[in-house]
């Protein structure tokens, strides 16, 4: 396959569709599928439409909805034309979604039809609507003009190019050079509230740069098939699990309800994918509720288990088997991202012969800055940086080596969205990016992440305290399904999210009152903390740990939103 003349989302369609027309390119569970020449006329015909409307090369154009086959359509069609998409995560409040149409500016929102009502009761007379499910314009006293061309067809589109020509009036030489690859492609807010929106602007190039260089990582071919169970919407599902696939003529697949536990299995069997994109906590729950129990069911075996280390190997083997028999059986790439993985986790992934695969990155670095493939893993690093890109750890510490992580190439953004004061802090004159996580790189090039640098705790003689390491031992125990530390007072102080079930069977609390339940989980939550203290630095032990009686809020990437709980225990 010819190499891509031009870094543009464009040109990269083009050239999928000109080499796989009849190779399926999207499907979903209730088997619809639509090959790459049906996914070229579909994105042309909606570009047109929006030529029609008055949108032009620039306008910001909204996409807010759950995972679906007309999503990458009209992400494509915003982008070919030279317009701006505006990716909206369909878990954020309604208010924050449309504080970010009006702070972008949007001339047009693509949206499913949860959100229909209340885009249409916000928007101005000028903000064209479209329901995403069937292209369906939402405006009373127009002609539904896209859906009338989709379902014309052919003869729809030749009708349609006449017409737009005639619209929309521009030269050939002119529309040939739209988009250039450094236009502004994408706006990614990584945060919906009006005080903390940052848009991260990302181009053309800085996207498909970052596409085309996970060929360290993997490289897919047609036969391959990806099932996508992170919403687009976010920068990591969106270059590596949607660009990424359509550069290589491989089939993506939606799910068409969100990913519960029951219709992730029965999806993992009807499809078998090869390829799949994670964050940490999906594999961490599989782990803790299905894996980790069958080594503690009885005495016997979890003796063997934690005493003999090659016996546990064999069991972490023949579990791997099963666990891939789980994911359909074919899949041969894993790839993991968006927040750290357990240790115990990724032990347990690396002994098992689990086709896992780590990457790091940011949002504002389109997303990968670092990764590694199930072939070139290292315990507990996110891999050497993608070709073509420059890591450096910014004045490292002379003893551990250990510094804030900067990076510099063409996957790096060109600033935030209407705030050059942001930009600024961020972004140096000569293109490094400080990501603000710290971390250092081994003699290999291998790049290994210890936190954020707003999340260390100094300690009480200078000391660095990583709080996501502590979080790493805590959340070891099976009866811990969660872990937040923080500092309160000088004090490290620990916020556990309980597994009642693992309690329950344990403590066998139906013959208990309540007050011997508190009691006795209090009493563990010390038995946690003694000895999660017995394996940490001095200066990084617990001085408490508290209960949390629900699930901490994280974000769209399950990370947990930290700020939330720190600010609450300081009150």
């Amino acid at each position: 396959m010819e190499p891509l003349q031009k870094y543009t989302l464009k040109d990269l369609l083009e050239r999928s569709a000109k080499n796989f027309p009849l190779t399926p390119a999207l499907a979903n569970l209730k088997g619809e599928k639509i090959t790459y020449a049906i996914f070229y006329n579909r994105v042309q015909t909606v570009v047109r439409f929006l030529q029609n409307q008055g949108i032009a090369p620039g306008d910001k154009v909204a996409l807010v909805s759950e995972n679906m086959i007309n999503w990458p359509i009209a992400y494509f069609a915003v982008t070919s034309m030279g317009a701006v998409v505006v990716p909206i995560l369909p878990d954020f409040h309604i208010n924050e979604i449309k504080h970010i149409i009006r702070h972008a500016e949007c001339k047009a929102v693509f949206c499913s039809g949860r959100f229909v009502d209340e885009i249409v009761e916000m928007k101005p007379r000028e903000l064209l609507v479209i329901r995403l499910e069937d292209f369906k314009q939402v405006e009373q006293g127009k002609k539904d003009i896209l859906q009338d061309i989709l379902d014309w067809g052919e003869e729809g589109l030749d009708k349609m190019k006449k017409t737009a020509q005639e619209l929309v009036g521009k030269k050939k030489s002119q529309q040939a050079n739209i988009p250039d690859e450094h236009d502004l492609a994408a706006i990614i807010y990584t945060s919906g509230t009006t005080g903390n929106s940052k848009g991260v602007m990302l181009t053309h190039r800085n996207i498909v740069f970052d596409a085309v260089s996970t060929k360290k990582i993997i490289t897919l071919t047609p036969e391959d098939r990806l099932l996508s169970i992170l919403p687009l919407a976010h920068t990591y599902e969106c270059t590596i699990g949607l660009v990424t696939p359509l550069m290589y003529g491989a089939c993506i697949y939606y799910l068409d309800r969100p990913p519960t536990p029951m219709i992730l299995v029965s999806a993992l069997a009807k499809v078998r994918p090869t390829v799949m994109l994670s964050v940490p906590l999906v594999i961490e729950k599989i782990f803790k509720k299905r894996i980790q129990p069958e080594f503690h069911k009885n005495k016997f075996i979890e003796l063997l288990y934690t005493r003999i280390p090659v016996i546990r190997k064999r069991l972490h083997k023949l579990a791997g088997k099963k666990l891939r028999k789980t994911f359909g059986g074919r899949l041969r790439f894993f790839g993991i991202g968006g927040a750290p993985l357990s240790p115990e986790v990724e032990a347990f992934l690396m002994e098992a012969d689990f086709p896992y695969a780590i990457g790091y990155g940011l949002t504002e670095t389109s997303p990968l800055v670092a990764g590694m493939g199930p072939q070139m893993r290292k315990f507990r690093s996110t891999g050497p940086a993608l070709d073509g890109v420059e890591i450096k750890i910014h004045e490292p510490n002379p003893e551990t080596g250990e510094g804030e992580i900067w990076v510099r190439g063409d996957n790096v953004m060109l600033g935030y969205y209407k705030d050059p004061d942001r930009t600024r802090e961020v972004l140096t004159e000569d293109g490094w990016f400080k990501t603000g996580d710290l971390g250092y790189m081994d003699e290999d090039g291998y790049l290994f992440i210890k936190g954020r640098s707003k999340n260390v705790i100094v300690g009480p003689s200078g000391e660095n305290i990583y709080p996501e390491q502590i979080e790493a031992v805590l959340n070891e125990f099976d009866c811990v399904l969660e872990a937040l530390v923080y500092e309160n007072q000088g004090k490290l102080v620990a916020k556990v999210y309980l597994d009642y079930d693992v309690l329950d069977e344990r403590f066998h609390v139906k013959k208990l009152t309540e007050k011997e339940v508190r009691e006795k989980v209090a009493a563990r939550l010390e038995e946690i903390r003694q000895q999660v203290n017995q394996r940490v630095s001095s200066f990084s032990r617990l001085q408490k740990i508290v209960e949390q009686t629900k699930p901490f809020e994280r974000t769209p990437t399950q990370k947990i939103k930290r700020f939330l709980y720190v600010n609450e225990a300081l009150e």
